[in-house]
């Protein structure tokens, strides 16, 4: 029926970060849906930090598909559920075409759900009302429990994750603040997301500008990053404190074997002791239950009316999705990383040409 272009995994990766050696373009023809089943077109594919961590241990294997959140529209369908023109949240992977419904494993905690385009832009369901939007609320509100007056803070403050994180605290009336990178985009947490703070982990002297930043220490600190920026974070926290273990995005590419994880705790042990604080690693799917409904409610509620503002870095053709990929594990990306892999039938025609440019803001 269709042409279903698609990125295989074409080896285990060694370590480091990707490069062209790791991901195979193939075209093959796109499946047809059996009973039950829907043929969906992949229209934004979402690149995360934890699809390395898959490919590097072997859960995806030599010669699958790319795995990947997708938001994707319906183009052929022989389900109750889903008809022919239906947007819905899926997981395609890296590719054009993929099924979905009876029998169709998307190795995903959030199920299959249509989108109502009319609500907030379907890209939405991959960023602040998708995964990455329940990963900031589940770390943020479930696990460290933020109370107005507290001090938080949220290190890659303007990837996807960082910026609601950080939204979310200062709507609970937290002071709130950004560790980022480039100048750029410390001046985008301040001025477009109205954190209290934001430094950058470049500055000559981090430590010095965080006690600026935080005069009254750290009450919730949100790991994305680790490595450096983590040591030096470690002196400002009080007693109590609070940290959800997101992610080490600066060790996912480390040669020197160690365990990341291992390293991180060993580096805070005597700290965690010492301040008797509640550390959380943060798995998502353990609130997909027990949240999603909370989280969709309360977020869309703060989208809808201006609230939340979410920033993406949208790259245009699934042929960029390996070199996107890189660039986002780099830390070379501004905000929520998409591909657009086909044409949005739900923009309107200015909406169409700012998203072209590149990077898009929303809210």
């Amino acid at each position: 029926m269709y042409d279903n272009p698609h990125w295989q995994l074409a080896r285990t990766p060694p370590e480091g970060w990707p490069t062209d050696g790791d991901f195979r373009y193939e075209i093959e023809a796109a499946p047809d849906p059996g009973p039950n089943q829907a043929l969906t077109r992949t229209l934004y594919l979402s690149l995360d930090p934890y699809q390395w961590g898959r490919r590097r241990g072997g859960i995806e294997v030599p010669g699958e598909v790319c795995h990947g959140r997708t938001v994707s529209q319906v183009t052929a369908s022989r389900s109750t559920v889903y008809r022919e023109g239906d947007y819905i949240f899926n997981t395609n992977g890296w590719q054009t075409y993929g099924l979905v419904g009876e029998g169709v494993s998307h190795f995903n905690y959030m199920h299959p759900r249509q989108l109502d385009a009319t609500l907030a832009p379907i890209s939405t369901a991959l960023g602040v009302l998708g995964m990455l939007g329940l990963t900031a609320y589940a770390g943020l509100v479930a696990q460290c429990k933020p109370q107005a007056g507290e001090t938080v803070v949220v290190s890659a403050a303007s990837g996807g994750v960082g910026q609601v994180v950080g939204q979310i605290a200062s709507l609970l009336g937290c002071r709130v603040v950004g560790i980022a990178g480039a100048q750029h985009k410390c001046n985008f947490v301040r001025t477009e997301l109205g954190f209290d703070s934001c430094v950058s982990h470049r500055a000559p002297n981090l430590r010095a500008a965080l006690t600026a930043a935080c005069p009254d220490g750290v009450d919730i600190y949100f790991e994305n990053v680790g490595g450096a920026v983590f040591e030096a974070v470690l002196p400002y926290f009080n007693h109590g404190a609070r940290i959800s273990l997101c992610g080490m995005i600066s060790q996912y590419g480390n040669t020197d074997g160690k365990d990341a994880g291992e390293v991180w705790q060993a580096m805070g042990a005597a700290t965690f002791a010492r301040q008797q604080m509640n550390v959380h690693r943060l798995f998502v799917g353990n609130y997909v239950d027990s949240h999603q409904a909370e989280f969709l409610e309360r977020m869309g509620a703060w989208v809808g009316a201006g609230r939340i503002r979410y920033r993406e870095d949208l790259s245009s053709g699934l042929e960029q999705a390996p070199a996107a990929f890189a660039a986002m594990l780099e830390g070379r990306n501004f905000g929520k990383t998409l591909v657009g892999v086909g044409d949005d039938p739900s923009l309107d025609s200015a909406t169409t040409l700012r998203r072209q440019s590149g990077n898009t803001l929303g809210g």
